[in-house]
């Protein structure tokens, strides 16, 4: 048969990265960049031109399974795998109540476009608040620090044409994914080499000699966990030097002076001690971000993970206030979204509003939902803990809780408690082996998609809206379908903007994503009808003038952020050259990142992605090594207050002595040691999730882990 080639957009990653995929006799035969997109001219990266094999590879689930009584998983018509859930539902509901019944969003669902507001839809249709999402456990920081301090209705400045960019833990050019005003994860390499073609100065905060460090004009290697003493003194600095936007603070900022004393005792030599850097270098940087006219500060997950997150966040986001990196009156906003609903966009602060301390309560260490879901962090505990509101069924929509949650063998307890566990994926991943039903998903070339997820990320009016590229597998199911099906079969309704979906008539993709998206800017039928990405050039919005009636403010110092502030400066968890936590002596701090060849558990099943690892190596100095007696390759445990791994030790000159750097998201169920070289290790049994935890999103310390290591033999893995 002929090859036809389709233009579509690779939903392997939130990238979403516009693709020609060739097909032939319909199978997908090879997907290159679309050299035509204007904003990604033909870049992809090497996880999405793996999409022929995402289809042909007999890893795929393509038939939904059940577990059978004697444990083991036999085929079984979606349909009638559907009717069995939706009955087991129903009484578990009529026995326990809609709060049992949980819905779990992990990352690859993120990446179908209905994935995350028709489930949402459902729950609050039911009555259930147990909807939890990725996002609660890698990035909530960002969120209820917006929430705590207001936000400028102009938005901040792009990354293009900015004079500076500054990012704190964040490696865009492997995670694919920055707040907006960093390197846009689209083409970032080209991205980061056009902007400092013409000056921009590039300053990256890591305590890794990350793939971005090697790009930038100034890299401080800081300590692992010190992000808040490096921001305060940031802070105290550009304040002390008048590098501050001074008219725009007058204006618009309460608590200058507060925050000012409370960073007072930042001084460049105690934010060099604890962050492990030169003073020069710190203060050069401060000047460098402080004199430039435009540009921003940007985080990313590893401050997120690492100890108070939310104050790490409160920190980047002030800076860029105070230092006035906000479109004003006049100005374009670079990218109003195509897919959201229009808006006005005024030069003035939007005030705090509830993102926390609102709506349903967990039954747990006193948390409750965050802008609208509930903390991840909780979920285990709401499986395990008997009573009223007991979670008693879990629908993973392409998520992996077994490598993906804190505490993993709690997480294992919780699964197996669980009277209904209905996974979605692609992969029999480590949770999916613990499921009753796995249902087959349809894959990202089998359905149409638009980009709902990315459509404030980009600095330019963007939008893509695909259609379907393969023909759909009958037996699959879209994440969102899960719940139209329960839906047609228990009689409840879904409510979206555009209206109700139609629970007796299964609508097409396209339908629901109309339902979703009523009163976007482009009408989604415009969208459609392009066929391909599209720069809506005649969209221009300019920043009005505030409103005479609104006067609020910047709240920088919002409750219970001076207290913090000086407990961070009082932390000593240094004594005698060792780290102490929870009372016990350890040698390391352990960091998250990511690798470029996979996407957190996604892609490891895939043979041209194997071929770059197969494992999450244990990335140390050499010197350390050197030290231990422990060479590459060899297998070393590593262990933790709270738990142990086994990993595979990797020497990396790009990390700093008296670190240790571990990709998440790797490993199988507990117990999997002997096979640490082929899955990897999941680092989260490191983590607990009743000690380290911030209060108010539930988020535990996933990253600056104290650990020790040793060197183990083979036979004793």
């Amino acid at each position: 048969m002929s090859v036809t080639t389709h233009k579509t957009f690779c939903r392997f990653c939130h990238a979403y990265c516009a693709i020609e995929v060739d097909v032939e006799d319909g199978k997908p035969i090879e997907v290159r960049g679309d050299v035509e997109d204007p904003v990604y001219g033909g870049y992809t990266c090497i996880k999405g031109r793996q999409l022929p094999e995402q289809y042909t590879t007999p890893a795929r689930i393509s038939k939904s399974l059940k577990r059978m009584p004697n444990g083991e998983f036999e085929e079984i018509d979606t349909n009638q795998a559907m009717d069995e859930i939706a009955e087991k539902v129903k009484q578990l509901m009529d026995d326990h109540g809609a709060r049992s019944i949980a819905t779990y969003v992990g990352s690859y669902g993120y990446q179908n476009s209905a994935a995350l507001v028709i489930p949402k839809a459902w729950h609050k249709s039911v009555g259930s608040p147990s909807y939890y999402t990725s996002v609660t456990i890698d990035q909530p920081a960002r969120h209820i620090a917006s929430s705590r301090l207001g936000a400028w209705g102009g938005g901040t400045h792009k990354f293009t044409d900015a004079d500076v960019c500054m990012m704190i833990g964040n490696n865009p050019v492997v995670s694919q994914f920055t707040p907006f005003g960093g390197p846009p994860p689209f083409s970032p390499y080209a991205r980061l080499r056009d902007e400092m073609k013409k000056g921009m100065q590039v300053i990256v905060v890591d305590p890794r000699q990350t793939e971005v460090a090697n790009r930038s004009t100034h890299f401080l290697q800081v300590n692992p966990g010190e992000d808040v003493p490096f921001l305060a003194g940031f802070v105290r600095q550009i304040l002390k030097e008048g590098l501050h936007d001074h008219e725009f603070c007058a204006a618009h900022m309460e608590g200058l002076e507060e925050l000012e004393a409370s960073v007072e005792p930042y001084t460049p030599e105690f934010v060099a001690e604890r962050c492990g850097i030169e003073v020069e270098d710190f203060l050069e940087a401060v000047r460098v971000f402080g004199n430039a006219e435009r540009g921003v500060v940007v985080g990313g997950t590893g401050p997120n993970m690492a100890p108070h997150g939310i104050l790490i966040e409160h920190f980047i986001q002030t800076l860029n206030f105070i230092c006035g990196r906000v479109n004003k009156e006049g100005e374009v906003v670079p990218n109003p979204g195509m897919i959201s609903a229009p808006a006005t966009r005024r030069g003035e602060v939007h005030p705090p509003w509830p993102a926390y301390g609102v709506g349903p309560k967990s039954r747990v260490r006193g948390l409750g939902e965050v802008f609208g879901e509930m903390p991840t962090a909780a979920l285990n505990d709401e499986i395990l803990l008997e009573g009223e509101g007991q979670v008693k069924a879990l629908f993973c929509l392409g998520g992996n809780p077994m490598v993906a949650f804190p505490d993993q063998d709690k997480t294992k307890e919780a699964m197996e408690k669980l009277d209904l566990l209905v996974c979605v994926d692609l992969y029999m991943s480590a949770t999916a082996k613990l499921a009753d039903y796995i249902i087959a998903p349809t894959i990202s070339l089998e359905r149409d998609d638009m980009t709902i997820l990315t459509d404030t990320w980009y600095d330019v009016p963007y939008a893509h809206y695909t259609k379907a590229v393969l023909p759909r597998n009958e037996q699959s199911r879209e994440e969102w379908e899960i719940y139209w099906e329960l839906s047609h079969r228990l009689g409840v309704p879904i409510d979206l903007p555009g209206g109700p979906l139609d629970p007796e008539n299964r609508p097409t993709k396209y339908e629901a994503l109309k339902l979703c998206t009523a009163g976007s800017r482009i009408n989604i039928d415009e969208m459609r009808e392009k066929g391909k990405g599209h720069l809506y050039e005649e969209v221009e919005v300019r920043v009005e003038p505030a409103r005479e009636d609104r006067d609020a403010k910047f709240q920088l110092m919002p409750e219970g952020v001076a207290d913090e502030i000086a407990e961070v400066f009082s932390e000593n968890n240094r004594v005698d050259g060792k780290i102490i936590d929870d009372g016990k002596e350890f040698t390391h701090l352990m960091i998250s990142r990511r690798l470029k060849h996979v996407f957190n558990s996604s892609g490891q099943q895939l043979s041209n992605l194997q071929k770059k690892g197969t494992t999450n190596p244990a990335y140390m100095n050499p010197a350390d090594l050197e030290e231990m007696g422990i060479r590459s390759g060899e297998l070393v445990e590593i262990t933790g207050a709270y738990g142990m791994l086994v990993g595979v030790a990797e020497a990396a000159k790009d990390v700093k002595r008296g670190v240790i750097s571990m990709a998440h998201a790797w490993g199988d169920i507990p117990g999997n040691w002997g096979d640490v070289r082929e899955k990897g290790s999941s680092t989260n049994r490191l983590i607990d999730d009743h000690k380290t935890y911030d209060p108010i999103t539930g988020q535990p310390r996933m990253t600056a882990i104290p650990v020790n290591v040793r060197h183990i033999r083979e036979d004793a893995a």
